[in-house]
């Protein structure tokens, strides 16, 4: 694969540091959260909420570029992530993902026709697929 385009962060301190963009567009205080036996705090971050935040925004682009392609007029997209992590059998951990889609404009078939074909496009989908359980659910 030859990139289209390349960015670069750098965290340092772990899960309760601090990550930036090399570019020095943001920079973010991170912190372990309290369910996970961490300090959390208003203002920090952690990698799972980074983490929502590129897939959502991805398969929502995902989503526009699939209906364009189909000729599918939208009149709305939102995709909301939900990820979690947990344990996994081998002792270390493992995510999971949950994606809600709002797709307003096509009727309900050929809206979840283009959320199933988002899923094959989308290179978040494709890294993960796999390895991570994704349920994909149309509101």
């Amino acid at each position: 694969m030859t990139p289209l385009y390349q960015t670069k962060a750098s965290a340092t301190g772990g899960r309760n540091g601090q990550a930036a963009l090399a570019d020095g567009s943001l920079t973010l205080a991170l912190a372990i959260p309290t369910e996970m036996g961490g300090p959390g705090g208003a203002g920090k971050a952690n990698p799972e909420q980074l983490f929502a935040l590129g897939y959502a925004a991805c398969f929502d682009s995902a989503l526009n570029f699939v209906a364009s392609q189909k000729k599918v007029p939208l009149t709305r997209t939102q995709v909301d992530a939900t990820v979690g992590i947990g344990r996994n059998t081998s002792g270390g951990f493992a995510l999971s993902v949950k994606l809600d889609a709002t797709i307003d404009g096509p009727d309900r078939a050929t809206a979840q026709q283009l959320l199933e074909a988002a899923h094959q496009v989308c290179p978040y989908s494709n890294a993960l697929r796999g390895n991570v359980d994704v349920t994909l659910t149309l509101v």
